[in-house]
This record gives C-alpha cells, sequence and structure tokens, in this order.
C-alpha cells in the first residue's frame, strides 16, 4: 500500500494527488511547488514502495499496480470522486497509466519530466542489477547529475539526495524494472482529459521531445518546456511550475490560457508563463483568468471584433509593445491587411495623427515579417 502524505488540508477543496520520481520522496520534491498554489487545492502525495514514508516492496509491481494503488488511495479521501493529478517521471507514468485504465477517475493530470516510454528496459535492468548488489550509493553520483541543471542550489539538491540515500535498494530495484516493461505510446490517442506535459530543457532521462509526443498525440494535451531546468522540475523551478497547475487545474484559468495561446500564439504564452517569477505570477494570473478567460472568451463579440477594438485602443494610449502583439493577433483572428491600414488610418482622425503614425511604422514592420 502506497502511504500517503497530506501536503496541504484543504477539505473543501478539489483534491489534488502528487506522484514523485524514483529514488525521491513528496515531501522532498513537492513542498515548494505546493506552498505557492496558495490553498486552493486539498493535495496529498504519496510515496513508491520502499521510498520516504511507504514501506518496501515485497513483492514485484508494474505501473498498473501503482496505478490501481493511487485510485485505492483516492478512495481512502473521497470514495468514487474524481481527483487532479500532477507526477514527476515514474509519477508522470503513473499519471499516463491512470489516464488509460481510469479514465472517469482523473478529471485533468499534469505530467512533468516523463514520458510514455522512459529510457530502454535494458537499461533499467542493469541498474536494478547495480542496486541489488551495491545499495544505492553506486546511482548517487549519476542521479546528482541527471536530475538538477548546472548551479541548482545546495538547498534545493541535497535534501533529494539524502531521499535518494534512504530509499530501500529492493524497492528502487523494483521500481527500475517497473518503468522497464512501461510503454504506452502505441494508447496515447485514447487519452480525452485535459493533459499539461512539462519537460526540462536540460533534462536526459526524459527529454523534451518525449513529453511532446505525449503533448501532442492526447486528444487535448499542451507542452510548455522549462528552461535551466532538468529532471526535478517540481524542485527545481516551483514558483512556474505551480503557476502551470493553476492554469491547468483550474476550469477558468485553462479556459483562458487556452484563448491566450490562439491569439497570441502558443510560443508567445508559453515563453511569458515560463519567465513567470513570484513577483510577476499575480499579475500574468490576473491577465489568464479576467482578460482571457472572462473577456476574450464571450460570445458577445466575434474575435476579429474584439481585436479592432483592442488595435485601437492601444494605438489611441500609446502601447506600443502590446500593440505589435496585437497586430499579429488580429492577423490570427482574421483581419486583412488592408483591414488593419483601416483601423490605423481611423485613429488617426478620432486619436491623432502623430499616433496613428506611430502605428503605422509598428504594423509595417510585424507585417513585414510574415511569411510570404
Amino acid at each position: 500500500m502506497l502511504t500517503a502524505t497530506t501536503l496541504s488540508d484543504a477539505p473543501g477543496c478539489p483534491l489534488l494527488i502528487l506522484g514523485s520520481s524514483v529514488g525521491t520522496s513528496v515531501e522532498t520534491l513537492w513542498p515548494a511547488a505546493v506552498g505557492r498554489l496558495y490553498g486552493r487545492y486539498h493535495v496529498v502525495g504519496f510515496d513508491l514502495p520502499g521510498h520516504g514514508r511507504s514501506a518496501p516492496a515485497s513483492e514485484p509491481f508494474t505501473i498498473g499496480d501503482l496505478a490501481r494503488e493511487v485510485v485505492a488511495l483516492a478512495d481512502r479521501i473521497r470514495p468514487d470522486t474524481s481527483f487532479l493529478y500532477a507526477g514527476d517521471s515514474i509519477g508522470g507514468a503513473i499519471g499516463l497509466q491512470l489516464l488509460l485504465d481510469f479514465p472517469e477517475r482523473v478529471s485533468a493530470a499534469a505530467l512533468l519530466c516523463t514520458g510514455a516510454r522512459i529510457g530502454e528496459p535494458a537499461m533499467w535492468r542493469e541498474r536494478a542489477a547495480l542496486v541489488r548488489a551495491g545499495g544505492v550509493e553506486p546511482v548517487v553520483a549519476g542521479s546528482r547529475e541527471r536530475w538538477f541543471a548546472p548551479g541548482t542550489d545546495p538547498a534545493v539538491t541535497e535534501p533529494l539526495i539524502g531521499a535518494l540515500r534512504a530509499t530501500d535498494p529492493e524497492s528502487y530495484a523494483r521500481a527500475c524494472e517497473a518503468l522497464a516493461l512501461f510503454d504506452v505510446r502505441d494508447r496515447l490517442p485514447e487519452i480525452a482529459a485535459p493533459v499539461l506535459a512539462v519537460a526540462g530543457a536540460l533534462d536526459g532521462p526524459t527529454p523534451p521531445d518525449g513529453v511532446a509526443l505525449i503533448a501532442s498525440t492526447v486528444l487535448a494535451g499542451r507542452l510548455v518546456v522549462l528552461e535551466n531546468v532538468a529532471h526535478l522540475a517540481p524542485a527545481e523551478s516551483p514558483e512556474v511550475v505551480a503557476f502551470l497547475l493553476d492554469q491547468h487545474f483550474d476550469e477558468s484559468r485553462r479556459a483562458g490560457i487556452t484563448v491566450r495561446r490562439e491569439v497570441l500564439g502558443p510560443a508567445h504564452v508559453d515563453r511569458a508563463t515560463a519567465a513567470t517569477t513570484a513577483f510577476t505570477r499575480d499579475f500574468q494570473d490576473l491577465i489568464t483568468r479576467y482578460a482571457w478567460g472572462e473577456i476574450w472568451t464571450r460570445d458577445g463579440l466575434a474575435r476579429r471584433d474584439r481585436s479592432l477594438i483592442t488595435l485601437t485602443a492601444l494605438i489611441a494610449l500609446g502601447h506600443h509593445d502590446e500593440l505589435a502583439m496585437h497586430v499579429r493577433a488580429a492577423r490570427t483572428n482574421g483581419l486583412s491587411v488592408d483591414e488593419i491600414k483601416e483601423v490605423i488610418l481611423q485613429t488617426a482622425i478620432y486619436c491623432g495623427v502623430p499616433a496613428a503614425n506611430t502605428a503605422f511604422r509598428i504594423a509595417q514592420q510585424v507585417l513585414a515579417e510574415e511569411p510570404r
């Protein structure tokens, strides 16, 4: 049985279950990110067999076995209700198995630094044999190199390395063998729940292309790649991970980020998200939730009409950086080059010739960048 640890006790809030990677524990990987979720979720993490608070494995197990244990854990908290799920590495693999085997139970999932297949089976069997022969110490140096981006603060790395050293070797070996058997690449199109796939740009064990495969193959996937992050994103970049979870798990925020990406382009929005700091997060949340989630999603005006209004307002107020961005958005929303020209001409009368002059210069630069 997996041992659960409550990280945020909020019984009236949505239930969020967290899974960790091989060699770590939920109490070393997730608390920094959970602490930035503002108490909006009832957060419960679980440790793999022989990891953290969980008892050692008494027999071999598969990723499917672990998924069933997670559902049993959820039933002990809130029987027969759906829950949110986030997991890193093998925790992400468990999340995929949950989405496939128990689709009615997982309302949305965030899969971090993971893959539909992770590594090669032979590699996992070799690592299992190494740990059985010499304990976990022979894998410490390699794990330190794989897990963290260069220059990661020791205050982040050392508790996680301590959790690895405290892991039961036989349980670690059996987790490796479970990953050797895991491959759900051909089943990804079956997954219908919203999936956020988060990759570390410096992640060697689960590189971004494998995470991208998940996002592009499930029915409702989004990929975000975090710069200067390796394999343990919740510990390496807790502010951004918390913000991404909040965007994904709250329906109004998820609607806002969907429209924002459709209008402004995924690359622009995901760069802004990945650059979020504690100082800017609330502002980014304000934009996503209210500007995009409540205004741009309304049925009263078509998106092309909202672009017309937005261009006019930005020209009138002299917001030139935003104007360049929204000229691109206007093209996405169906405005022709001639229609954009007409908008700027109209503003010359009602907003002033100098404002329109600057707007023409900015728009011409943006439109010149369009592919021919």
